[in-house]
C-alpha cells in the first residue's frame, strides 16, 4: 500500500470517528457527566496511555528549548484550548452545528499560513474566505432565535475550537518533521492534561458510575479509546507526510458523517436554513483549499534513544 492511499486511509478514520463523535458525546452529557469532566477523563487517560507507549516503544525525548516551548504551545492549543472549547461548545448548541463550524477549520490554517509563515493569498482564496465566514456568521446568527436547535454561546465555543486547533494545525508541522508521531501525541497529551485537570476534576467526582448503563459506558470508552487516542495519533501521524491544509480539508467530511449520524441517532435535524449555510462554508473552504497538495517522499524512521 503506497503512503498517499496510507495518510489519506488514517485522515477518512478520523473523520469517521469524529463524525460519529458529535451525537454520540451528547448521549453522556450532560446528563451522566460534565463536558470538562468527560474532558479529563479522555484526555488524562490518553496521556497515561502514550507516557507508556512512547517510553516502551520509542524512548525518544524532544530536544532544545524551542523545540520544547513548541511542544507545551502545541498541547495547550491541540488539547486543552481545543477540548474546553469544543465539549463545552457542544455542550450547548446542536451536533450538526458543531460539524458544519468545524469545517472553517481549512481557512483558519490558510490565514494562520499567510499571516506566520507568509504564504501568498490570492483572490480566489480571498473569496473562498468571505463565503465560508458569512455561512459560519449566518450559522451562529440564527442560533440566536429560539426557532433553532442551536446556542450562540455554543457555536462560538466551536468557533474558539476550531481557532485553537488550525493553531495547532500549522504549529506542530516542525516538530512533526524532526520526532515521531508518538513522542508529540504524549508530550502533547501530557501538557493538556495538566491543564484541565482543574477545570473539570470537580464533574469527574459528581457522578454516580455505578448508575451508568452499558451504552453510556461503551460511549465514554469510544470517546477515549477512539475519539482521543486513536484519532489524535493517526491525525499527528498523518502530518508528517502531509501538508496542514490536507489535514484541515479532511474536515470536509465531518459534517456529512456526523449529519447522517445525528440525524439517523435522533439528535438532531436538518434544516433547509441550516443547508444554505452549509453551502456557503463548503464553497469558501472548496476555493481556499483548491490548491494542490504534494505528498513528500517517505523518509527513514529512526528511533532516538
Amino acid at each position: 500500500m503506497g503512503k498517499q492511499v496510507q495518510v489519506h486511509g488514517a485522515l477518512f478514520l478520523v473523520a469517521l470517528i469524529y463524525g460519529s463523535n458529535y451525537s454520540i458525546a451528547k448521549e453522556v452529557m450532560p446528563t451522566y457527566v460534565g463536558p470538562f469532566g468527560l474532558i479529563v477523563i479522555r484526555v488524562v487517560s490518553a496521556a497515561i496511555f502514550f507516557g507508556f507507549f512512547s517510553r516502551l516503544v520509542v524512548r525518544e525525548k524532544i530536544e532544545g528549548w524551542a523545540d520544547n516551548l513548541r511542544s507545551v504551545l502545541c498541547g495547550i492549543t491541540g488539547i486543552a484550548a481545543n477540548q474546553l472549547c469544543f465539549f463545552a461548545g457542544l455542550n450547548l448548541t446542536a451536533p450538526i452545528n458543531a460539524a458544519l463550524l468545524m469545517v472553517i477549520v481549512p481557512v483558519i490554517v490558510l490565514l494562520l499560513s499567510a499571516l506566520l509563515l507568509k504564504e501568498r493569498v490570492g483572490w480566489r482564496k480571498v473569496t473562498g474566505i468571505g463565503l465560508a465566514c458569512n455561512g459560519a456568521l449566518l450559522l451562529i446568527y440564527s442560533s440566536g432565535s429560539t426557532n433553532t436547535t442551536g446556542n450562540l454561546w455554543g457555536d462560538l465555543l466551536i468557533i474558539l475550537n476550531a481557532v485553537s486547533f488550525g493553531v495547532y494545525l500549522v504549529i506542530v508541522k516542525p516538530l512533526m518533521q524532526k520526532y515521531q508521531a508518538i513522542t508529540i501525541v504524549s508530550r502533547i497529551f501530557a501538557v493538556g492534561a495538566l491543564i484541565v485537570v482543574p477545570f473539570g476534576w470537580q464533574q469527574v467526582l459528581r457522578p454516580d458510575y455505578s448508575a451508568f448503563p452499558t451504552s453510556i459506558w461503551l460511549a465514554i470508552f469510544f470517546m477515549v479509546l477512539a475519539v482521543t487516542i486513536i484519532a489524535y495519533l493517526f491525525n499527528t501521524w498523518a502530518l508528517r507526510y502531509a501538508n496542514p491544509s490536507l489535514v484541515g480539508a479532511y474536515i470536509y467530511l465531518q459534517p456529512v458523517l456526523a449529519i447522517l449520524i445525528a440525524v439517523s441517532m435522533g439528535t438532531d435535524v436538518f434544516t433547509l436554513q441550516k443547508a444554505f449555510y452549509a453551502l456557503l462554508i463548503f464553497a469558501g473552504v472548496y476555493l481556499v483549499s483548491r490548491t494542490k497538495q504534494r505528498l513528500p517522499q517517505e523518509q527513514p524512521l529512526e528511533v532516538r534513544k
